[in-house]
């Protein structure tokens, strides 16, 4: 206990000092910020620097995806909010599973490879759907309804194209590749978890499309949620 108290103070200093240096960066907001804090806090605590340093490669390369054409996507008004920066919100719909299962890691006799590849799973996923939705906004030349199976406008919900949908494979398979070189997964499953993410990041496409209008109370970050407990579900129930 006294050196779980002493990793979490290093970690929580470390995570402070980082974010001081780098918090005028355009990625997050002011509050987004000390959520991340909270985050990478917790992360050093249960994974170490490795499951730091992932979490942290996923936010510069979906903040980076998210820039690409921002300009043509303001225009269309199918651009992110503030500027693309994340909010708390965005934060945690995005790692809470990852979180937990991170967490989960520190518990006595817990099954943690399997623990770990849900972790990625989660991460592979939500890095899929971004790559997917971007990359889609701007350059998908044929958009479809997945639920329907009809043009749409570019940035509809639920929406897909050939070119967004190998986005979500690059992005699915960037972060599963991520993980491999950091000792969090083993190679064998880099192909599986990117599968996971990618057929993760379509149902939410679903999801979004079919159960978001009919819920009020699922916001788009509880989608996110969902996306990233179903990926880390799935990729978990198939590694058993």
């Amino acid at each position: 206990m006294v050196a779980l108290m002493i990793t979490g103070l290093f970690s929580a200093v470390i995570n402070a000092v980082l974010i001081l240096l780098v918090r005028r960066l355009p990625l997050l907001t002011p509050a987004g910020w000390w959520h991340a804090w909270g985050l990478g806090t917790l992360l050093g605590i249960s994974l170490g620097w490795r499951g730091w340093l992932a979490v942290v490669l996923y936010l510069a390369f979906g903040s980076a995806v998210t820039k690409l054409g921002f300009a043509k996507k303001q225009a269309l008004g199918i651009a992110e909010g503030r500027g693309g920066k994340r909010g708390p919100e965005n934060v945690w719909g995005s790692a809470a599973t990852g979180l937990v299962l991170a967490l989960a890691t520190l518990l006595p006799g817990a099954p943690k490879q399997l623990l770990l590849s849900g972790f990625i799973a989660s991460f592979a996923a939500k890095l899929a759907d971004t790559f997917g939705s971007e990359i889609g906004k701007r350059w998908g030349k044929t958009t479809l309804s997945l639920s329907r199976w009809r043009p749409v406008p570019p940035g509809t919900d639920g929406a897909v194209s050939i070119e967004g949908t190998a986005a979500s494979l690059i992005g699915a398979l960037l972060f599963c590749c991520i993980g491999w070189g950091l000792g969090l997964i083993p190679a064998g499953q880099i192909a599986l978890l990117s599968a996971v993410g990618l057929v993760a990041s379509l149902l939410e496409s679903l999801i979004g499309a079919e159960l978001q209008p009919r819920f009020v109370w699922l916001s788009n970050e509880g989608v996110n949620g969902l996306l990233t407990v179903i990926a880390a579900g799935l990729a978990m129930a198939l590694l058993r």
